[in-house]
């Protein structure tokens, strides 16, 4: 602790010493004009989406230069890597999970990479490593994606990512032996693992193999199918049970019911949020090639449906059909209308699982979670009790089985397995997660403010008890706002760094995302994006007018759909904060729709292929809407070369632009590329080493921007 106090005294730079760096690397300006619907767009820096041309390996190779040149005279990033090591050096046990006679959980002693399976005989045998993810490469960015024991017991089926990717290899392991089966399967991509009941193979999902077999892959995803992989036969084997070739750009993928009979297909649409649900009878069908009918259950891809399990004859979905905030539904096989068992209530059904003849239904209540318990019939039979203002990360649980184990956390607990029995009501604390952090100085609040349109907008923040609102304390500010995804009171480590010295973390919770259900997401997405961007200011200038900081004290972040949240915002507001770091956002929102799996987000953004989509995303695109001649904030862009989620080529042209518009006063315009890396935080793949060079580079950068090292005594 002496020593991270110590290294305080290097930080001679102010906040200002480095606005501005005199000159960026050259980005050639090429004359390539688009017209979309008789209108002219110029995309002078096209050339940069051929990532592997001599000239783009050249521009990466000389951005990285100069901001790896500029942080260096950043002391921040090495106190702050630091101390993200000291922090992220606990031991910590992920959510066990049951099959047959085995419990399987992930087990880190710290600083792994990545964390090793284990695996024991029962809840009290003694545990072993089934694999071990960091002795498959020397860097650590070969991670365990998927994992899927066969019923019987015998077999671990596992899923690896390699180098960020978003493909996974699949293979199988002998769970007594810890020995692997020949068995790979390659090119499938965002995909379970569905084992038939006899445990002899298994449904997967992939893609063709692309021309001349390179794994790295951005260009557009098509002609998706599902196949059945026996045990011991080579992948070229491999029984095709189901394709749409007449859509080559829907996705789909197969689940095995409870009882083993069926084969539930959902399939979606680009650019549409609804769902369908088709089924083949697994008995009837043909074997062993599984040929046969596929039945169309549900096919208006006008709402979601999620399988929750099959009993008696009746389908169960979790749905927001006629249901903003989702309600349960049955679903009998005949024909006949769905019946509703549990209602729409005023929470929001974030999630819903059926265990030993009860729903179990996560609901959030302005952004925090709740566990309720149903009978199959929809009767309320209780609560199952949570340990204060946070989240549940998981359930796991077989569908017959009464042992429910549930992960839990908050911003200031690293987290707590419980075990709750259904048949005897008991909840116990099965494992708790203890680091080196002292929470009791420190609180959570949740606060709401009002949005430009009086929308009430929640917001988390976590500081020290007793905070002075004088407007001094540096405040990193993040949000998403998109893809119905909710944004809870979660643990991780990053802020615990911030707020010991005196800082802010505030977690907004934007429309786009799903904390009140479907109408607040779709509040935020296609014509009505702007309201996130609204929300996302409104919070930062609430921060200020509250006397919690200073725009010279504020911080943006945001990820993935988050970076683009940022790139918008920077455009629309540039005096807003000190610094910002867009991480793998999507910037260029005219042709996000032409790569890997951007159709997709059709749903939410829809596309500049309708004179409607053109206006409404030309308007807020950050790639188009950079203004030429203003003083921006610090901005740290982020990305990996193997990002086949969001193509690196968005940050690239984003980054060339405002270096190119920008004022030259204003604080310097920089891009990380890092390599052999992909979508990074939200992909789950990431090796710890990865994330806290990550961490250390954005938030030391941020640090430097707003005095957060300079003026605030050392943590306790």
């Amino acid at each position: 602790m002496l020593k991270f106090a110590c290294l305080i005294l290097l930080a001679a730079f102010t906040p200002q010493s480095i606005a501005a760096v005199e000159k960026y690397p050259v980005s050639s300006k090429g004359d390539h004009v688009d017209i979309y619907h008789g209108q002219k767009v110029a995309d002078p820096y096209r050339w940069l989406e051929a990532l592997d041309s001599p000239a783009t390996k050249a521009w990466v190779a000389a951005q990285n230069t100069l901001t790896d040149a500029t942080l260096a005279q950043m002391p921040e990033r090495a106190v702050i890597k630091q101390r993200l090591t000291e922090l992220w050096n606990y031991p910590r046990t992920g959510l066990p999970f049951k099959e047959a006679q085995w419990y399987f959980f992930t087990k880190n002693n710290g600083l792994q990479n990545q964390s090793p399976l284990f695996v024991q005989a029962g809840l009290a045998g003694t545990p072993r490593v089934l694999l071990d993810p960091n002795t498959l490469s020397a860097d650590g960015t070969t991670a365990l994606a998927l994992t899927a024991p066969s019923p019987d017991g015998r077999w671990l089926g596992y899923g690896l990512a390699r180098g960020g990717s978003d493909w996974r290899e699949l293979r199988l392991r002998d769970i007594a032996s810890g020995l692997d089966a020949p068995d790979t399967i390659k090119w499938a991509k965002f995909t379970g693992l569905s084992w038939t009941h006899d445990s002899q193979g298994f449904f997967y999902s992939r893609y063709p193999e692309p021309a001349g077999g390179d794994s790295k892959v951005f260009s557009k995803l098509e002609n998706r199918a599902i196949y059945y992989h026996r045990v011991g036969i080579p992948q070229s084997a491999d029984q095709l049970v189901f394709a749409l070739p007449e859509h080559p750009t829907w996705n789909f993928g197969g689940t095995v019911s409870p009882d083993g009979r069926y084969l539930v297909i959902a399939i979606s649409q680009p650019g549409k949020l609804g769902n369908s649900i088709y089924y083949l009878d697994l008995i009837s069908a043909q074997q062993p090639q599984f040929k046969g009918p596929v039945v169309k259950l549900i096919d208006d891809f006008s709402s979601s449906y999620n399988f929750l399990g099959n009993q008696a004859g009746l389908f169960y979905f979790s749905t927001d059909e006629a249901a903003s905030r989702g309600k349960i539904i049955a679903l009998a096989l005949d024909g006949s209308a769905p019946v509703t068992i549990l209602a729409e209530s005023v929470d929001a059904i974030e999630y819903a699982r059926i265990s030993a003849g009860h729903f179990i239904v996560t609901y959030m209540h302005d952004a925090v979670n709740r566990l309720a318990l149903f009978t199959l019939a929809g009767r309320a039979v209780g609560e199952i009790p949570l340990p204060g203002l946070g989240s549940v990360t998981a359930i796991s649980g077989q569908f017959n089985d009464a042992e429910l184990f549930i992960g839990y956390s908050s911003f200031l607990a690293p987290g707590v397995a419980l075990r709750h029995d259904l048949g005897t009501g008991k909840t116990e604390i099965y494992q708790e997660t203890k680091m080196g952090f002292d929470p009791s100085p420190y609180e959570v609040s949740q606060v709401f403010f009002p949005s430009k349109d009086g929308t009430k907008i929640p917001m988390f923040l976590v500081h020290k008890k007793n905070l002075k609102r004088d407007g001094t304390a540096p405040t990193w500010l993040y949000g998403y706002g998109g893809f119905n995804i909710s944004f809870k009171p979660a643990f991780a480590v990053p802020p615990l760094a911030w707020i010991e010295r005196g800082g802010i973390y505030a977690y907004v919770c934007l429309r786009g995302g799903g904390e009140y259900g479907d109408e607040w997401h779709q509040a935020g997405t296609k014509a009505r994006k702007q309201n996130v961007f609204d929300d996302y200011i409104g919070a930062a200038d609430w921060l200020v007018a509250q006397g919690y900081t200073a725009h010279k004290k504020l911080v943006l972040d945001g990820r993935s759909n988050g970076g683009l949240l940022l790139g918008a915002v920077l455009n629309q507001r540039p005096d807003l904060a000190a610094a910002a770091v867009p991480a793998v956002g999507v910037m260029d929102m005219l042709r996000f729709h032409k790569f890997t799996v951007g159709a997709g987000w059709a749903s939410d953004y829809g596309n500049s292929d309708t004179p409607e989509g053109f206006r409404y995303l030309l308007a807020y695109s950050p790639l188009h809407t950079i203004k030429a001649g203003a003083a921006y904030p610090a901005i740290l862009v982020t990305t990996g070369d193997h990002d086949d989620r969001v193509f690196p080529a968005h940050s690239y042209k984003y980054t060339a632009t405002a270096q190119a518009l920008a004022d030259p006063t204003s604080g310097p315009i920089l891009i990380h590329i890092e390599a052999n890396a992909g979508h990074g935080g939200s992909s789950g793949t990431s090796p710890v080493s990865k994330t806290i060079e990550d961490w250390a580079l954005r938030m030391g950068f941020g640090a430097h921007f707003t005095g957060w090292l300079l003026s605030a005594p050392a943590h306790p």
